[in-house]
């Protein structure tokens, strides 16, 4: 399913785009709202260390009929309604936005006028999310957290089953970088009652986030089939826990306000269509049962994973007074997910639950199958009893004040132009 604006030798005439390591090639294009000081909402596409301004670049030059009808959308500041189109009308944009802003294009100096510093720029959510969702497709992490919590069942047996998932708080979902504020809850010690305090187990989950295109009438399932179309884009996604809190509330019905006091994204949609050269096939480990049929099909199988690098940095406070940079903590790959994101949307919607435009879905924490892959503090600290020496000397088990946690994510391989989705960093301000 690649074209021509997947092309690994392409360049644009925004010069950082070739910058060795650059996030934004022209092979990207994500999608982003963004705001200038002083200045009103825009939504835009990423290309090197700038913004496409595209409510100025629908007048700047002539599209194409197919691009300029989500053109007109994305400069009315209607991000939800583009993302509602149908794929080839997505693509369509996406062809032309290429062919603008590559090397040689008649239309450079007309749209380096529309322009934007990425440095200069204020962040905001890139769209309207009606509703997210949390699911839990990390096995490696479900399989290490439950030994801590469950030492002699650490698997539950519905896991390789049913995609699990639980309904998140879309409101305290904020586009990084965020300050977080360490929230209050129940917490239970020796004692017989609990004590309601600040979380003393603060962590972070390192996930994928999956945007919902075209939704679906209530009461009529988005099939296995139709799943891929339905989905729009990726960003990273922080799911802030607090362990003690949920230690305490998860059972019998999950998390709930050790989850909801914070979720960080990072600010650029990265598009389905740009990640199609990091297609890999999925499969299952042998022995394990095959997914029902409602969640199996062909292309499924032969390309229904994403080749993904996932990352989580530290920078102490300590760090930070000192210019030292943040240090890496840990790397794994989306590869490894148990189920696809397109089973995740198929599940979701086979009761007859509608999903809207904008929807979120998280993937649940991405630890990879190898000892230091864990995606969460909880994990790289064996639950708080093995503390991560940091390079200064200091150690961690779980978050302290000042802490900031960064996540990257990107996509690399021979053959292909490496993109990235660029961060989701928060800071704990308590």
């Amino acid at each position: 399913m690649t074209d021509s604006t997947h092309d690994a030798t392409l360049t644009s005439w925004v010069e950082t785009a070739q910058t060795p390591g650059c996030d934004f090639p022209v092979q990207n294009l994500p999608f982003g709202r963004f705001c200038m000081p002083g200045g009103p909402e825009r939504l835009g596409v990423a290309i090197g260390d700038a913004i496409l301004d595209l409510r100025s670049a629908a007048t700047a030059v002539t599209w194409h009929t197919d691009a300029q009808w989500g053109l007109t959308l994305l400069a009315s500041n209607d991000m939800n309604a583009f993302m509602a189109l149908p794929k080839a009308m997505r693509r369509a944009l996406r062809e032309d936005l290429s062919r603008a802003l590559r090397s040689g294009s008649p239309h450079e100096a007309a749209l380096r006028a529309c322009l934007a510093p990425q440095s200069q720029a204020q962040m905001q959510l890139p769209c309207h999310i009606g509703d997210y969702t949390d699911f839990y497709t990390g096995i490696h992490h479900a399989t290490t957290v439950g030994k801590l919590f469950r030492p002699d069942n650490p698997l539950l047996p519905n896991y390789k089953w049913v995609p699990i998932g639980y309904h998140g708080r879309g409101s305290s979902i904020r586009v990084g970088p965020q300050d977080v504020k360490r929230p209050l809850g129940q917490l239970k010690g020796e004692a017989a009652a609990p004590e309601l305090a600040l979380s003393r187990r603060l962590d972070y989950e390192l996930e994928i986030g999956a945007f919902v295109g075209q939704g679906n009438a209530l009461g009529e399932p988005i099939t296995i089939d139709q799943a891929e179309d339905a989905l729009f884009g990726l960003c990273l996604l922080n799911d802030w826990s607090a362990r003690d809190v949920q230690a305490w509330e998860y059972q019998p019905l999950g998390p709930f306000l050790s989850k909801s006091f914070a979720t960080t994204i990072s600010p650029w949609i990265v598009t389905m269509e740009a990640l199609e050269p990091y297609r890999l096939p999925f499969s299952r480990p042998e022995g394990d049962p095959q997914p029902l049929h409602y969640l199996d099909s062909p292309f499924n199988r032969e390309a229904g994973a994403l080749d993904i690098t996932l990352e989580v940095c530290l920078q102490t406070a300590a760090m930070r007074h000192v210019g030292q940079p943040e240090v890496r903590l840990m790397q794994s790959n989306f590869r490894d997910a148990y189920w696809t994101l397109a089973q995740l949307v198929a599940h979701h919607t086979i009761n007859g639950c509608n999903l809207g435009s904008g929807d979120l879905l998280g993937s649940g924490t991405q630890s990879g199958p190898n000892p230091g892959e864990g995606g969460s503090l909880l994990e790289l600290s064996g639950g708080g009893k093995s503390p991560i020496t940091l390079p200064d000397g200091t150690t961690r088990t779980f978050l302290e004040a000042g802490d900031t946690v960064v996540m990257r994510a990107f996509c690399q391989r021979p053959g292909a132009a490496r993109i990235g989705f660029g961060e989701a960093r928060g800071t704990i301000i308590g």
